[in-house]
């Protein structure tokens, strides 16, 4: 049987096209295709493994509502009339006694594109005057800095890695996350390249890396800014660069010269001549760039962090050129303009932080927060201070609906759960964060149960409240996200502009849409620039405050000195595919750490500082800096012999800038259980 097409839109920079092969209406396998070159024919095994999620047990296949105590997991099978009309009467209630605000939608990415997002869900949220949400768990502080930096500038692409001579992957795990970067990275070395990591964990090995800087969490802005001032003191500063190219050059390099190497290695915990190294050989190579990652933004210096790593290319002066420069989001280069899907103007409403969900459902109070409208996410386990979180979900007043694919934590907390499609289930338009193509993905099998997609369910709900949908709506609302790309799509023959109808008419036929900036893949400073004034970046950008690059001193204490770390797996992507029974996780210490709490591989022991505890075995693991342990990101609360995650550790502090979690602030004690 020929395979069917497909693409997988989770929550990953690679976005790869997929082969799926299906009897009797069933997949049978799931293997990556060359319609994306990228993905050359090679997939992760979280989607190799994706229909244990279509068919598993978790699986959610009708309506719920809850019977039992929240949390309980008791629930009685209703009829999707029955579910819509219940939450269209709460809803009616809490706007007559409350008013829109009292309502919160939260949500994520999760397994979206352009058509399950930022579609019938704003409208739904917007015409009754919701309170906003701050999606600021992921991705704020890279974003805020590259929008004031750069300007939207589209990123260096993946192929373009082989053709670096130095790469720096900083705080960015591609092993678990971003596996299509690996044989690029291999084929930048097998050229005679190397290729640096800075992180608190060794994550790659001697086959894709050359040098290792464990940095201490949170204090990679300190090392960026010693690297600048270094490469000033040697006199490999790209002065007509920076003269030509960038504004704000000269404050930039004044707060780099009160960083020498010495005081930032002292901060880091690592040896100044390992920083002085990677400085130098980056100078030296050409070309040469940064792989930025999203680790080194979760924390109180996310945003400074980020703005010196970033301005490091700049410095050296390594634009201009492909494979030089840096990457990080490709998701500028698209220029999507989303309120276009959206159609309903932005209420002036509240806006509420994500990363702090527990505070507002336990202590929002004008209006408090009555209804709680949760898809595309699983706050219970992902979001900072878990605790609280659950405190405020077990609130009797607190009406919660949960929209998901699975009986996440969070759905257990749920009122009314409702059954989402899988993207192997529904039609979905994806772009990527990680490289630039644009694919159409149909439906492939049937959907489970009564599972229906987040475009048809809000329309319902809006449908049962007396809503009026303006907004496209099916092979419309293609044609609408396809014409609302702004960026540079190839043409071909016959140029179609920005044309929905002719766009969609060539995706369908090719099943690929490329781009041409001129040539395939962008350059930075050759074919694409900074969208600021003149074309220049800024190195001292007045929306990152008064002072761009200032280092706060380290969260911890004496009663908990370790630092926690969370970072991405090769099992779920954040929490999705956690329902699976992987074996109990472990948290992971370096040896030293372990001797001197005398504790042993194997040992059951407690996480844990003043937010709570995590129960779970030991690992004793060399490749981990010490003074710095860590747990998986993404389990869910099967996994640890409490039932509580990593989160529960997590403050909900938030960056100075842009509002993002501070994950990697996290200071704990770890002991016998």
């Amino acid at each position: 049987m020929p395979a069917l097409h497909s693409v997988c839109p989770l929550d990953c920079p690679d976005r790869c096209s997929l082969e799926v092969r299906v009897v009797d209406g069933r997949i049978t396998s799931i293997t990556g295709s060359r319609v994306h070159p990228l993905t050359d024919g090679f997939i992760c095994a979280k989607v190799r493994d994706f229909p244990q999620r279509v068919y598993g047990p978790d699986r959610l296949l009708h309506p719920m509502r809850r019977a039992g105590p929240k949390g309980s997991g008791c629930f009685e099978r209703v009829s999707w009339d029955e579910a819509v009309g219940e939450i269209a009467r709460k809803f009616a209630v809490i706007l007559e006694r409350r008013g829109g605000e009292a309502i919160l939608p939260f949500f994520y990415g999760g397994s979206n594109g352009l058509l399950t997002q930022g579609t019938t869900d704003e409208r739904l949220f917007r015409s009754i005057g919701a309170s906003r949400l701050a999606r600021t768990v992921c991705a704020a502080p890279t974003g805020a800095v590259t929008d004031a930096l750069y300007g939207k500038m589209a990123s260096v692409d993946l192929p373009d890695f082989a053709l670096a001579r130095f790469i720096i992957v900083w705080g960015a795990n591609p092993k678990h996350s971003n596996i299509h970067l690996m044989p690029y990275l291999k084929a930048a070395r097998e050229a005679g390249g190397r290729v640096a990591l800075i992180d608190p964990r060794r994550t790659m090995s001697g086959q894709y890396v050359d040098m290792h800087l464990p940095v201490f969490p949170g204090t990679d802005g300190a090392v960026a800014l010693a690297m600048i001032g270094h490469l000033e003191r040697a006199g490999a500063v790209d002065r007509a660069f920076l003269e030509q190219h960038t504004v704000g050059w000269e404050k930039l390099l004044e707060r780099a010269r009160s960083w020498t190497l010495e005081r930032a290695a002292a901060r880091a915990r690592v040896e100044a001549r390992d920083i002085a190294a990677i400085a130098e050989a980056f100078a030296a190579a050409d070309p040469a760039l940064v792989r930025c990652g999203w680790g080194l933004e979760r924390n109180r210096n996310g945003e400074s962090s980020v703005a010196a790593v970033l301005a490091l290319p700049a410095v050296a002066g390594k634009f201009g050129k492909p494979g030089g420069g840096y990457a990080l989001s490709s998701s500028p280069g698209y220029g999507v303009d989303e309120e276009r899907l959206i159609g309903v103007p932005e209420a002036n409403t509240r806006v509420v932080n994500m990363n702090r969900l527990g505070r507002a459902l336990l202590e929002e109070t004008d209006p408090p927060i009555e209804a709680l409208f949760v898809y595309n996410a699983n706050p219970v386990v992902t979001v900072p201070d878990q605790n609280r979180i659950v405190r405020g979900l077990e609130r009797e007043d607190l009406f919660t609906v949960v929209f998901d694919q699975v009986m996440t934590d969070t759905a257990l907390y749920a009122d009314i759960a409702l059954p989402a499609t899988t993207f192997l289930e529904h039609t979905e338009l994806s772009i990527s964060y990680g490289t630039y193509a644009v694919m159409l993905a149909d439906p492939v099998i049937e959907p489970a149960g009564e599972a229906k997609p987040n475009e048809e369910v809000f329309g319902l709900i809006m449908k049962r409240m007396g809503i009026e949908d303006r907004g496209p709506r099916g092979e419309n609302l293609l044609k609408e996200a396809l014409a609302a790309i702004s960026g540079p799509l190839t043409t071909g023959e016959g140029a179609f502009g920005r044309d929905g109808g002719a766009r969609l008419e060539r995706l369908r036929r090719d099943r690929l849409l490329t781009f041409d900036f001129p040539g395939p893949r962008p350059v930075q400073f050759g074919t694409v620039f900074p969208n600021l004034p003149r074309g220049r970046a800024d190195l001292w950008p007045a929306a990152l405050g008064p002072d761009p690059y200032d280092i706060l001193d380290d969260p911890a204490s004496g009663r908990h000195p370790l630092a926690l770390i969370s970072p991405a797996t090769d099992r779920t992507i954040s929490s999705t595919l956690g329902e699976f029974n992987h074996e109990d996780v472990r948290v992971e210490m370096h040896p030293d750490d372990a001797a001197s709490r005398r504790l042993r591989e194997g040992q059951d022991v407690r996480v844990h500082n003043d937010l709570g505890e995590v129960r779970v075995r030991l690992r004793i693991n060399a490749g981990l800096r010490p003074g710095v342990i860590y747990l998986p990101k993404g389990i869910w609360n099967r996994h640890t012999k409490n039932g509580r995650v990593g989160t529960a550790l997590v403050p909900d502090t938030i960056s100075a800038v842009s509002g993002g979690a501070c994950f990697n602030d996290a200071r704990v004690e770890v002991g016998p259980a």
